[in-house]
C-alpha cells in the first residue's frame, strides 16, 4: 500500500539521519506542484512520481483526502509513525546525546511543518489540518524532549557535587515550609500529610546525594502514588493534568521562599525545578498515552486539534460563512466593528479614584484602593486641597501606586 510504503520510507531515512530526504519523499506522495509555474511550461515527473500516479491518480487521492474514514485512519498511523520516530531518535531521554545530534534534531524538527505545508499544496485543507496536527505534535515533543536531555546533563553536574548538595539541603531546610502549604493550600486543596511526606521524601533524597537515574525513579515513584486512585477510571487524563498544575504551584512557591531569602544554590534549584517539571509532563504523558491506549504523540496530538478552526485550515467556504456571520453580528449591533472598538478604547480612559489610603511595613510609599470608572458618579468629589502624585499604572488595570489622600482622582491611562 503506497500509505505505509511513504511510512517505512520515513522510518529508514530517520534511522540513517537522512532527514532532508523526508522534504523530497512528501513532495513526490502528495504530488506536489510548484506555484510558480510559467503557463504553457510541464514538470519533467521522476520515475517516483510517475510510479506513484500511476498507482493512484491525483485526482482519486484529492477525493479519499476528504473522506472522514480515511483522516481518522492516516491520523493513527502518524501517531504511530511518530511516535516510533521519537524512540529512535531518543530511546532514552536522560542518557547523553552527542551535541551535534541534538541540534541536527532541533533543525528536523523545526522544519518538518513547513515541508509538509509546502508539499501538500493540492490537497484539501481537512486532510492538511489532519496531517499538520501530527506533525506539529513530533515537533513539540522532539524540542521538548530535546531540551529535557539538556537540563538532564546540566543536573548531573550539580547532583554530583557534594559542597553544592549540602548548601542546597541548607537551603532547603531553611524554607517555610509551613507558610507554603498555607498559601498553596487553598489554591490546591491537597492533603497536608501527602504534601509533608513528599517534602521529608525529597529532603531525604537529597541527602543521600542521589543520582540521576535515581531522582527519576523518586520522581516516578511520586507520579504513580498520586495517580493510582484514578486508575482506570474516566477521570484519570484529567487528574493527571491537576496533578502537574499542582506540582508546579508548589514547586514555584518553594523557588519563590528561596529567591525571597537570597539562598546561595538559588541557581542549583532553579536548574533542578526546570528539570524535575520537565520530566514531571514526561511521566504524566506516557501515563496518559497508556491509561487511554493512545501514543504519548497522540496525547499531545489532541491538542492541536483545537485548531481545526482556525482560518489557516480551513476551506475557502467556511472561512465565507464566518465572514458572514460577522457581518450579520455588525448588522444586529448597528455600528461598524471600529466605531465600537474606538468607543470600548474611550471607554477605558476614564477617571478612577483614591477610596482608601494605606502604608507599605515601612511605612513610606503610601499604597492605595481604586474604584472601577463606572461606579464613581456616586463618589464625593476630591476636596481642592487634595494634592497629586506621579503614578505608575499597570497595563491592565488602572492602578494608583502613590498617594497621600482619599479623593483624589486620576486619569486612567
Amino acid at each position: 500500500m503506497l500509505t505505509m510504503s511513504l511510512l517505512q520510507a520515513i522510518l529508514d531515512v530517520v534511522v540513517n539521519l537522512q532527514f532532508s530526504l523526508i522534504e523530497k519523499l512528501w513532495q513526490t506522495f502528495w504530488r506536489y506542484s510548484p506555484s510558480d509555474l510559467v503557463e504553457g511550461t510541464t514538470i519533467t515527473e521522476n520515475s517516483g512520481m510517475s510510479e506513484i500516479e500511476g498507482r493512484l491518480p491525483c485526482s482519486r487521492l484529492v477525493v479519499l483526502c476528504r473522506n472522514e474514514a480515511v483522516l481518522k485512519w492516516m491520523s493513527s498511523c502518524d501517531h504511530l509513525m511518530y511516535q516510533a520516530l521519537v524512540e529512535i531518535l531518543i530511546p532514552d531521554v536522560l542518557r547523553p546525546i552527542p551535541s551535534a545530534l541534538t541540534q541536527a534534531i532541533r533543525n528536523f524538527a523545526k522544519s518538518l511543518e513547513g515541508w509538509l505545508n509546502n508539499a501538500m499544496n493540492v490537497i484539501p485543507q481537512r486532510m492538511i489540518q489532519t496531517k499538520v496536527a501530527a506533525v506539529s505534535a513530533f515537533s513539540q515533543t522532539m524540542r521538548r524532549y530535546t531540551s529535557l536531555n539538556h537540563l538532564a546533563q546540566a543536573a548531573r553536574a550539580v547532583l554530583q557535587n557534594t559542597s553544592q548538595i549540602n548548601q542546597m539541603l541548607s537551603d532547603l531546610n531553611r524554607v517555610d515550609f509551613a507558610n507554603v502549604q498555607e498559601q498553596a493550600s487553598w489554591v490546591c486543596q491537597c492533603e497536608e500529610g501527602v504534601v509533608q511526606r513528599l517534602e521529608q521524601d525529597f529532603k531525604a533524597t537529597l541527602q543521600q546525594q542521589s543520582s540521576l537515574e535515581q531522582w527519576a525513579a523518586w520522581l516516578d515513584n511520586v507520579v504513580t502514588q498520586v495517580l493510582q486512585p484514578f486508575e482506570d477510571r474516566p477521570s484519570f487524563p484529567r487528574a493527571a493534568r491537576q496533578f502537574l498544575l499542582k506540582w508546579s504551584f508548589y514547586s514555584s512557591m518553594v523557588i519563590r521562599d528561596l529567591t525571597l531569602r537570597s539562598a546561595a544554590s538559588f541557581g542549583s534549584f532553579h536548574l533542578i525545578r526546570l528539570l524535575y517539571d520537565e520530566y514531571m509532563f514526561y511521566l504524566v504523558e506516557h501515563r496518559v498515552a497508556q491509561a487511554t491506549g493512545e501514543t504519548p504523540i497522540g496525547v499531545m496530538g489532541e491538542f492541536d486539534d483545537l485548531n481545526a478552526m482556525s482560518p489557516a485550515y480551513m476551506d475557502k467556504d467556511e472561512v465565507s460563512e464566518m465572514d458572514s456571520d460577522l457581518e450579520e453580528d455588525m448588522e444586529e449591533s448597528g455600528e461598524p466593528l471600529a466605531k465600537r472598538e474606538k468607543a470600548e478604547l474611550q471607554h477605558e480612559h476614564q477617571v478612577i479614584q483614591v477610596i482608601q489610603v494605606g502604608a507599605l511595613e515601612d511605612s513610606c510609599n503610601p499604597v492605595v484602593g481604586v474604584v472601577q470608572p463606572g461606579i464613581l458618579h456616586s463618589l464625593p468629589q476630591p476636596p481642592q486641597d487634595h494634592a497629586e502624585h506621579i503614578l505608575t499604572p499597570s497595563a491592565a488595570t488602572p492602578t494608583i501606586r502613590h498617594c497621600s489622600a482619599t479623593g483624589n482622582t486620576y486619569a486612567s491611562v
